[in-house]
């Protein structure tokens, strides 16, 4: 699924700010000890993404059911002066997304019941945003489309963020058996992107939107028993698509991790901090049913 582009401005400014396109966070793949092997995995790269992958496909492809932990943090990731509601709304974004990715093929369960494969994620890294170079990149991209609306300008163009203070997120995840046995593993890390990321003003922005697209990767993983990497891209399913609009989600355990919906997209698309529109978990992970 597209991350988040726009086409708006003049074309004078879109050849001004393109060298600023290929920016991006630096966030280095590397391993933290949160996975029960790393013997398999191989490289496996998108055009934004570092990543390490392995899967046992056809056990995986035969598997029906499955649990999802709760997202823990390596101490690495601790580092980041994030705060406990922002580390949470990382966390719980983890969560949600591969609750709802996983939910194209796989019946998910409560904790408390047994589950053909359990998966588990930990974040491994933070690079917070910088607030203040999110808020200027907002106030720019403001700024261009009142620019292009005064000047009637009809050739779009995309808009740019400014390549500074630009946050990033990395984990580790995989998929174990009733025996414990990894059936799949993902070693992730991603920063924000001059181009594709939507500046929002707050220190966990960036990790907040990267958090649901590494759920996408690690769930198109288990849904297709390949590298999400190495596999043509594919429409959103239909409950996918609601549930990015706030609709109930196919799985009623998934509404566990609340929902963001139509509410969270307008505010990520104007800049707002998650922590203003999200209320993370409707119930704490153990309780439910």
């Amino acid at each position: 699924m597209a991350r988040d582009f726009e086409t708006q401005g003049k074309l004078l400014i879109a050849l001004a700010v393109l060298p600023f396109v290929a920016n991006c966070a630096a966030v280095p793949l590397e391993q933290k000890g949160a996975l029960s092997s790393y013997d398999r995995l191989a490289a496996s790269n998108g055009v934004l993404t570092q990543a390490k992958v392995s899967v046992s496909k056809e056990d995986v492809l035969a598997a029906k059911t499955v649990r999802i932990m709760p997202t823990t943090f390596a101490l690495s990731a601790l580092d980041a002066k994030l705060s406990d509601t922002q580390r949470a709304l990382v966390a719980n974004a983890v969560n949600r997304s591969l609750c709802i990715g996983l939910s194209d093929r796989f019946e998910i369960v409560a904790l408390a019941q047994p589950a053909d494969l359990t998966v588990h994620a930990s974040i491994t890294r933070i690079i917070p945003t910088d607030e203040n170079a999110a808020a200027a990149s907002k106030a720019l991209s403001v700024a261009t489309t009142v620019a292009t609306t005064a000047l009637s300008v009809s050739v779009p163009i995309p808009s740019v963020r400014v390549p500074i203070g630009l946050g990033g997120l990395a984990l580790e995840a995989e998929a174990v058996d009733a025996s414990r046995t990894q059936k799949a593993a993902m070693i992730w890390a991603r920063g924000a992107d001059s181009f594709t990321s939507q500046p929002r003003v707050s220190q966990a922005g960036d990790a907040y939107d990267l958090a649901s697209s590494f759920g996408e990767d690690f769930s198109k993983l288990l849904v297709t028993g390949a590298s999400p990497f190495q596999t043509l891209p594919s429409l959103p399913s239909m409950q996918r698509i609601g549930s990015m609009l706030g609709t109930a989600p196919k799985q009623s355990v998934c509404d566990g991790f609340g929902r963001s919906g139509l509410t969270g997209m307008v505010a990520g698309r104007l800049g707002m901090p998650p922590e203003w529109t999200d209320k993370g978990a409707e119930v704490a992970v153990s309780e439910r049913k």
